[in-house]
């Protein structure tokens, strides 16, 4: 692998970075210390700071030497999980309930990593934006900090982000052009019937029976409405109602999850959902409250910009070692939202398998959102260093 060896030379100050956030988790809109950490280190490396936006963001602002109009924007997430940590290592969660299970820690380090040395070694062309965004988890961080004027207080020409990826060797890399991520969104179908005596079910209207065939009914939206190379889903996640053997409830719920990788399929699978719902439900003489929340749009990346990521990444590890065109995940991710706004592109780097995690891990598989995960230290200057190599060779093209 081509590293720089001044963010090499500083792996050791890294891990203690990564480890002392992992230690104090803070959930979305609480990353006051986390915050701070990351603005007294800019500081420090004479970067000027600019706080408040979403709350707790932070954005730094790092200027060459030479003179250039070229600009971009490299983001990292910093918020924890509301989850326990079963981990017993020293650096385990301090904080209950609370855990860097999906490695914003790490995500957070190497971003600061990749300043230190732009603000370090200024000899480039343009302006680095370095953002430190919160509640990624669930949050919506990305969107607020978009809303409150993030491209206009820095405008940039494009914006990047990166994302841990266990089950992929440290060294290795993926992208796609196109969704990488799906959007996320969350339903709740309210069926309202007339509860009675269950030996008698012919004195009310029941909701359970309505919710049972909503659940298969819905289905069909999968297999007979959506294009079938459009890779969508639809995941009844709960069914609530009653609470004796011998009562037909007046209410039953339905929850779950959608996920698509495109928003027309999104639009769609809405639309037929409440069609569905409402006919289902008048149909066995029920009533009927839809809720349907668009949480997260896709993650989609632009061709351009993926290709430029590509090239960056195949000259740090080698052509074998990246995957210009991974299949994406139904898992989301709220920088949809800022690639929404900006041409960009959103990348995976390997976390390993689990191997290094320190003794005393909990024995669950070193997996995203599992109280057993721990981000790889390992990664620390790989990544720091993709993000710095991006930058240069981003500002080195010719102004547009």
């Amino acid at each position: 692998m081509n590293l720089l060896e001044p963010i090499v030379a500083w792996q050791n100050d890294l891990a203690a970075i990564r480890r002392d956030f992992h230690m104090h988790p803070e959930l979305g809109y609480e990353e006051f210390r986390t915050s701070d950490i990351v603005a007294a280190k800019l500081q420090e490396w004479g970067i000027e700071v600019h706080r408040g936006l979403a709350g707790t963001g932070v954005v730094g602002t790092i200027r060459g030497n030479l003179p250039g109009t070229r600009s971009l924007g490299l983001r990292a997430d910093m918020d924890a999980l509301p989850m326990d940590e079963v981990n017993t290592f020293e650096h385990a969660s301090k904080n209950p309930g609370k855990m860097h299970g999906c490695g914003h820690d790490g995500h957070t380090t190497m971003l600061l990593s990749a300043a230190r040395y732009l603000a370090q070694y200024r000899d480039f062309a343009g302006t680095v934006y370095v953002i430190f965004q919160p509640a990624e988890e669930g949050g919506g961080g990305a969107k607020r900090m978009v809303e409150e004027g993030l491209f206009e207080l820095f405008p940039m020409d494009a914006v990047f982000g990166m994302h841990n990826w266990p089950g992929m060797k440290v060294g290795q890399f993926a992208v796609a052009s196109g969704p990488i991520m799906a959007s996320s969104n969350t339903f709740k179908i309210t069926i309202h019937g007339k509860g009675c005596h269950g030996g008698m079910p012919h004195m009310g209207v029941d909701p359970v029976m309505a919710a049972v065939q909503m659940a298969q009914s819905l289905q069909t939206i999968i297999t007979r409405n959506r294009d079938p190379i459009d890779p969508a889903v639809i995941s009844i996640t709960q069914i609530h109602a009653g609470s004796a053997d011998n009562v037909v409830p007046t209410e039953a719920i339905l929850r779950g999850t959608v996920r698509t990788f495109t928003l027309e399929t999104l639009d769609l699978i809405e639309r037929r959902m409440e069609e569905i719902s409402r006919h289902t439900a008048a149909a066995m003489g029920c009533e009927l409250d839809f809720e349907f929340r668009r949480l997260y749009p896709p993650t989609i990346n632009h061709a351009s910009e993926a290709a430029f990521c590509t090239e960056v990444m195949r000259d740090m590890v080698g052509a074998a070692n990246v995957n210009p065109d991974v299949k994406p995940s139904t898992g989301a991710e709220d920088f949809s939202f800022m690639l929404l706004e900006k041409a960009g592109a959103y990348i995976w780097a390997g976390n390993g398998s689990g191997d290094h995690r320190d003794a005393g891990h909990g024995m669950g598989p070193c997996m995203l959102h599992n109280g057993s995960y721990d981000f790889n230290d390992e990664l620390l200057p790989v990544g720091a260093t993709y993000w710095t190599q991006l930058a240069l060779r981003w500002l080195a093209q010719p102004a547009k």
